[in-house]
């Protein structure tokens, strides 16, 4: 109803009720969003990409895998498949992008780690064996440090900081 009355209100050129009504969407946690000639109320979600797990920034292959992340789906439209919901808030789920199951393209290339200790999936435990061995993207690197081991090591010495 929002979008609608703001389309409403935009066609009026009623300035004062627009931004009231803009205001209203951005503090309900929606944008409005124009595709195919219309206006769409879209919400912004965390999103954690299933049975994957890839560097943070400031770790080796980090913003490569961001930027690799960035370019598969950024100004695209996504499908995910949520399966829950993780302790952080965030909805952990498959995303796929026109038709390219991200969390693949990402293990393919070698830029996460398929995370056994929350996803079976033999398929994700292929493609990252695959990128091992061919020694591409952070598995070029001889020993490269998973993202669960570090963020561990981070927490314990954050613990240590406070507590000491």
């Amino acid at each position: 109803m929002a979008a609608g009355e703001l389309n409403e209100a935009r066609a009026e050129r009623n300035h004062i009720k627009t931004d009231a009504l803009q205001k209203q969407i951005t503090h309900a946690g929606y944008r409005v969003v124009h595709i195919d000639n219309q206006d769409i109320l879209a919400r912004k979600y965390r999103i954690r990409l299933r049975g994957i797990d890839a560097p943070k920034r400031s770790m080796p292959y980090g913003k490569e895998a961001k930027d690799e992340l960035v370019k598969i789906i950024e100004g695209k439209r996504l499908k995910i498949l949520v399966f829950g919901e993780d302790r952080y808030g965030r909805f952990v789920g498959d995303v796929y992008c026109n038709g390219m199951f991200v969390q693949e393209s990402l293990l393919k290339k070698g830029l996460a780690w398929h995370y056994t200790s929350y996803d079976k999936r033999p398929e994700l435990e292929k493609w990252e064996k695959d990128a091992r061995a061919k020694r591409v993207g952070l598995w070029g690197s001889s020993n490269p440090e998973m993202p669960w081991v570090w963020r561990k090591i981070r927490r314990e010495n954050s613990y240590l900081r406070v507590h000491v």
